[in-house]
């Protein structure tokens, strides 16, 4: 089957809930599979996709744990569904970063420690969420652990990362603006871990379903750098998805994989030209990456990365936006060719709203 660049961008459009809006955020970010909590823009890039986007969406879905906040993609903090994410935590533990010779050597931790330590913490977590400082006191309670105190404690958080890759820690509620720990297990949508051989078909195949009609480098992208799964790894996941339930198209020429379920709404999908505002490092972007120039245009490929605000055209970078006093500013691209006002107006509308800012649109090229 033979299909547009334009025609898959329309359909993953719809999909990734920027068409019509979903019923929840826990639904929006299932589909996305993560959403960056280290983002300023994280809540926005929920609720922009919400059909009812009341302003405490995201952290409500938090607070009954249908999201969870933890360490996932490229070693930085993520909003993830709760019962989802175990999948994408066993895919992060497939590099056993934590056995490298340097990580022993620096935590005086071997492999075979691990085990105990996450037995401690799943006991310093058993009563509820611990601020850094008493999570530190009661894991370092442990006599083999009781060096582990500065680790514990330092600003980078690195050795929590794995103990979150292994799903016994996340983020619990902020005190007075300071992070706490908690377990995910005391979400009721939890699920754990499951093995790696069946996690790793599950990411090829949730990947797909938001982000598809996707390239091969655009799976490694996702799983084998973003989360260190490893390219053999990914190649074999792939080749076993696309073996059951994915099929290959061809996008303007060039091989790509889709779930086979979603062909029929993919070829009758028309390429459109909707307009859409969504803040910096949006899944959009993030999820097949800045390099994959179909969504990405090469030239603006260094903003995007910096985070700039994205103005889409067709599901195409085609300009950048920014919030001013009384005015959504739209610098729009040339090459974007002529700006769409009404469509921009009508977006810096909705973007107000979700702002809490109301202003008018302010166009600019360049």
């Amino acid at each position: 089957m033979a299909i547009s660049s334009a025609q898959a961008l329309a359909w993953r459009l719809g999909r990734q809930h920027l068409v019509s809006g979903a019923a929840s955020a826990a639904d929006v970010v299932r589909r996305l599979v993560a959403v960056p909590a280290w983002s300023g823009d994280a809540d926005l890039a929920v609720r922009r996709r919400l059909t009812d986007p009341v302003p405490d969406a995201v952290a409500a879905a938090v607070r009954s744990g249908d999201l969870l906040r933890t360490f996932a993609f490229r070693g930085s903090s993520h909003l993830m569904a709760a019962d989802e994410a175990g999948v994408h935590l066993a895919v992060r533990t497939a590099s056993r970063q934590w056995a490298l010779r340097s990580w022993q050597e620096h935590y005086d931790l071997r492999p075979e420690d691990w085990p105990a330590l996450l037995d401690a913490v799943r006991a310093a977590l058993a009563d509820g969420p611990l601020d850094r400082e008493a999570f530190a006191a009661a894991v370092t309670a442990v006599p083999r652990f009781a060096h582990l105190g500065p680790a514990l404690l330092h600003p980078s958080m690195t050795l929590l990362k794995p103990i979150a890759w292994h799903g016994e820690l996340c983020f619990g509620p902020s005190e007075g603006g300071r992070p706490t720990f908690a377990s995910p297990s005391a979400s009721p949508a939890w699920r754990g871990l499951p093995a790696l051989d069946e996690a790793g078909p599950r990411a090829v195949a949730g990947y797909l379903g938001a982000y598809g009609p996707a390239t091969r480098a655009n799976l490694h992208h996702w799983l084998a750098e973003g989360l260190s799964a490893g390219r053999r790894r990914v190649e074999r996941w792939t080749d076993e998805v696309l073996a059951g339930s994915a099929t290959e198209v061809a996008v303007d020429g060039q091989a790509a994989l889709v779930l086979r379920e979603h062909v029929p709404a993919l070829e009758a999908t028309e390429p459109a030209d909707t307009v859409t505002l969504l803040g910096g490092h949006d899944q959009w972007v993030l999820g097949p990456g800045t390099a994959d120039a179909r969504v990405v245009p090469a030239a603006r490929r260094p903003a995007v990365t910096r985070g700039a605000s994205l103005v889409l055209r067709g599901g195409v970078v085609a300009g950048t936006w920014a919030a001013r006093p009384g005015a959504v500013e739209v610098t729009w691209f040339p090459e974007a060719g002529a700006p769409p006002r009404d469509a921009l107006a009508a977006e810096a509308g909705r973007l107000g709203d979700l702002l809490g800012r109301a202003g008018d649109l302010r166009l600019t090229t360049g």
